[in-house]
C-alpha cells in the first residue's frame, strides 16, 4: 500500500520538565527532583504520530540555529520525517516548553522561539511541497495568519485540511469553512461551539477521552467508544489522536474507521511515559484492534 503524504504545518519545541515536591513562590527557590528534556511541540509530535503509523510525512516549521534545534532536527529526521519544509534561523532561540511537575500538578510556560517565525510567507515559500500532500494538518501554536494561508492553500488544490484548535484560539470564518475537520477536546469543544454557527458544527470530531469520540455520521451526533487501557501518562495522547486521523482519512478510509483507529493508537499512547515516546506503531494498533475490536 503506499504511504499518504502527510503535510504537518506546526510547533517544534524542545520540553523542559523539572518534578519538585513544592511549587515554588514569588521569589522563592527550591530543590527540585529530576530533569528531563524531551522534543515536542504539537507539530512535531503529531508528524511523529503519523510517521509510526504508516504515513509519509512531512514537517513545515522552524527551529534556532542551536543546540536544541540541531538536537530535534535529528530526532525528527529518526523518526522518518522529511525535513525539507524545516527552515533553521540565525538569531532566534528554538522554541521551549518548560514544564514544572508538582504531584498532580503542572505550570507550564511557552516560549514560542522560531515557532512564531513561520509567517505566511515561509508557507508560500512551501507551495510546492504542500501542493503534493494527500492531507494537511495545522494546530494553534504558530500565528492564526499562517493558519489562514494553509487553509487558502488547501481550498486551492483542494486538499483535505484537519485543523487542531490546540492550544484553543478563535478561528477566522474562511479557516472554518476551509477546513474539512476540527479536533477540539472537550474544553475546546465548548469554546468552539460558543463561536460556531450550526453549519459548522457537524466538522467537529470532538475527543472525550475513556469515553471515546462525539462525530456526526449520517445527520446525527454519535460517540464512536474509546479502550479502556492502564493509564501512564496522557500527555500524548491528543497528538497521537491527531496524527492517527490524519492518516486513516488519507488512506481513504471513512470517518468512523479512522476514528476508532485513531482511538487504539491514542489508547496506547497513554499506557507508556512521554508524548513522542509513548506513540505507537502501525502494528501494535493493529494489535490491539484484533485483540479488541473496535468497541473498546
Amino acid at each position: 500500500m503506499t504511504k499518504p503524504k502527510v503535510t504537518v504545518v506546526g510547533s517544534i519545541n524542545m520540553d523542559l520538565t523539572v518534578s519538585t515536591p513544592v511549587i515554588p513562590k514569588q521569589g522563592e527557590t527550591v530543590l527540585g527532583d529530576r530533569f528531563a528534556t524531551y522534543p515536542g511541540g504539537k507539530g512535531a509530535n503529531q508528524a511523529v504520530a503519523a510517521s509510526r503509523l504508516g504515513a509519509d510525512v512531512r514537517l513545515i516549521g522552524a527551529v534556532g540555529e542551536d543546540a536544541f534545534g540541531d538536537e530535534l532536527a535529528r530526532h525528527l529526521e529518526s523518526e522518518g520525517i522529511g525535513l525539507s519544509g524545516l527552515t533553521k534561523l540565525p538569531e532566534i532561540s528554538t522554541g521551549t516548553a518548560t514544564i514544572i511537575l508538582c504531584e498532580q500538578d503542572n505550570r507550564i510556560i511557552v516560549a514560542p522561539g522560531a515557532n512564531a517565525e513561520v509567517t505566511p510567507e515561509y508557507v508560500e515559500s512551501m507551495r510546492a511541497l504542500i501542493k503534493d500532500s494527500d492531507i494537511l494538518l495545522v494546530q494553534l501554536e504558530i500565528p492564526m495568519e499562517t493558519i489562514r494561508k494553509v487553509a487558502e492553500l488547501a481550498e486551492e488544490y483542494q486538499i483535505p485540511l484537519v485543523v487542531n484548535p490546540a492550544p484553543y484560539h478563535d478561528l477566522p470564518k474562511e479557516v472554518l469553512e476551509i477546513a474539512t475537520f476540527l479536533t477540539p477536546n472537550e474544553s475546546e469543544a465548548v469554546l468552539l461551539n460558543e463561536a460556531l454557527d450550526a453549519d459548522f458544527q457537524d466538522k467537529c470530531v470532538t475527543t472525550k477521552g475513556a469515553l471515546g469520540v462525539e462525530v456526526t455520521l449520517n445527520g446525527e451526533k454519535v460517540i464512536v467508544p474509546g479502550y479502556r487501557v492502564p493509564v501512564e501518562d496522557t500527555t500524548g495522547a491528543g497528538d497521537t489522536f491527531n496524527g492517527a486521523l490524519v492518516t486513516r482519512i488519507a488512506l481513504g478510509y471513512s470517518l468512523e474507521e479512522a476514528v476508532q483507529f485513531a482511538n487504539a493508537a491514542a489508547a496506547l499512547s497513554i499506557t507508556k511515559e512521554g508524548a513522542q515516546s509513548g506513540m505507537p506503531t502501525k502494528k501494535e494498533v493493529e494489535m490491539l484492534i484484533e485483540e479488541r475490536g473496535t468497541e473498546g
